[in-house]
């Protein structure tokens, strides 16, 4: 890991460039996901079928994209009961949280004859993104699946490969279901995002498409936004740990390595105003590492991306964090919940010793679909509030409209919109 010191504007000035500096996607990568995109929106299930035999090894053809009845069936009798009850845990905990989230229609009656107010409806159809991968990303399915049921959408299909012949995951599919998934897609990649995004004649399309997935996936949404909704741009995980001298350098070092283990291109950062600290952080990974099962993938994130920031005091510390404007953000100090008035940017706070990020991956309630790449600073994560639609409610009497006329008038005539202003006399002038 690289070590830096704080000391003045100077420094987060360098700090910020240097976070800059990340590469992001390459012209050749945008270019190849575009002519993955333009396909499927060109030839439909032919083009997503070929993808998914290239990059995924597929098997079938494209009457077998969905999973069947059967196969979901067949699931329950591959999980035991114990990952029944997690799930169900989750889910309570996901729902419990969103329901207070959950937006609600309103209408006001003024005293003035003007009605305003709002309608809150739910998506028709949504498209929820699972990746691929070594791990079935149950926690996934339910950070999305939960929010989007508390919002009152009906209509979900998940997107996950099946990944070279093997099937989904029956994990996947239980805790789908459970979660009142009812179309299971068993395509990933950009030509999955395409598909939802556009439609085929086998898969119809959606409202709005969310969930992680790695640099193609992400660049996918990118360039089907517009044509349908989406809900973030998201890249390579992250974590930012803000400590003082009273937490244990082992439990820090525990969870900068829960962060590093997912993929190598994570981001984990320490920052800390007591250079002891720092030390022994660096001292308790290299014990840690020795015995961690993906020690190759949690290393090279390190490597690559991990950092420890030594900070002239605390209040430096906050603003090196709220520069990074990490994805999860977690304050082992003391008096951890007095400092959250001074915290500005964040996916997600874990506050105290005892609350590890892995909390929030896994099961407390808050949607572990997270901004990053500092996107915390404009953004926020995933919740029940990205699947619904509002729509302003307006309603004027005559009473109403003629005590708007002055300010409608000025307005309109200051923009030369006479058109505007002519709406509003020509009802007065007409009578009731």
């Amino acid at each position: 890991m690289r070590s830096i010191r704080i000391r003045d504007a100077k420094d987060l000035r360098s700090l910020g460039a240097m976070l800059l500096a990340r590469s992001g996607p390459s012209p050749a990568e945008e270019r190849a996901v575009a002519a993955i995109v333009g396909a499927v929106a060109k030839n439909g299930d032919k083009a997503v079928l070929a993808y998914a035999r290239r990059f995924d090894a597929y098997k079938g053809t494209a009457k077998d994209f969905f999973v069947g009845g059967a196969e979901l069936q067949a699931a329950y009798g591959k999980v035991d009961k114990a990952f029944i009850k997690a799930v169900e845990t989750v889910i309570a905990n996901v729902r419990a949280y969103q329901t207070r989230l959950r937006p609600k229609s309103w209408r006001a009656h003024l005293r003035n004859g003007v009605l305003l107010g709002q309608v809150v409806r739910p998506l028709r159809r949504v498209g929820l993104y699972v990746p691929g991968g070594e791990a079935p990303l149950v926690s996934t399915v339910l950070m999305t699946a939960v929010p989007a049921s508390v919002a009152g959408v009906t209509d979900m299909v998940l997107a996950t490969p099946d990944r070279f012949g093997k099937g989904v995951d029956p994990r996947l599919l239980v805790a789908a279901d459970l979660a009142g998934v009812k179309q299971i897609l068993r395509i990933g990649g950009a030509h999955a995002i395409a598909a939802l995004a556009y439609g085929t004649a086998t898969v119809a399309k959606v409202d709005k498409i969310v969930g992680p997935g790695n640099r193609w996936v992400s660049l996918a949404k990118k360039q089907v936004y517009g044509v349908c909704g989406i809900d973030m741009v998201a890249g390579p995980s992250e974590a930012l740990v803000l400590a003082d001298d009273s937490a244990p350098a082992a439990w820090v070092a525990a969870d900068l390595l829960s962060q590093a283990e997912h993929a190598g291109d994570e981001t984990a950062i320490l920052v800390t105003p007591s250079a002891r600290l720092a030390r022994a952080v660096l001292a308790a990974l290299k014990t840690q590492l020795k015995v961690l099962p993906r020690r190759a993938a949690a290393e090279s994130s390190l490597k690559r991306h991990g950092l420890v920031v030594v900070t002239r005091d605390m209040d430096t510390a906050v603003a090196v964090a709220d520069l990074v404007a990490p994805e999860h953000l977690q304050l082992m100090i003391r008096n951890a919940e007095g400092w959250l008035p001074k915290l500005k940017a964040a996916g997600a706070i874990f506050v105290g010793p005892y609350t590890p990020v892995a909390l929030g991956d896994f099961l407390a309630g808050p949607s572990h679909v997270l901004p990053t790449g500092s996107t915390a600073r404009f953004s926020n994560g995933l919740s029940v509030e990205d699947f619904v639609t509002r729509s302003s409610v307006v309603g004027y009497t005559r009473i109403a409209l003629e005590a708007a006329m002055p300010t409608l008038e000025a307005l309109g005539g200051a923009e030369g919109l006479l058109a505007h202003v002519n709406s509003g006399r020509i009802r007065l002038a007409r009578g009731r």
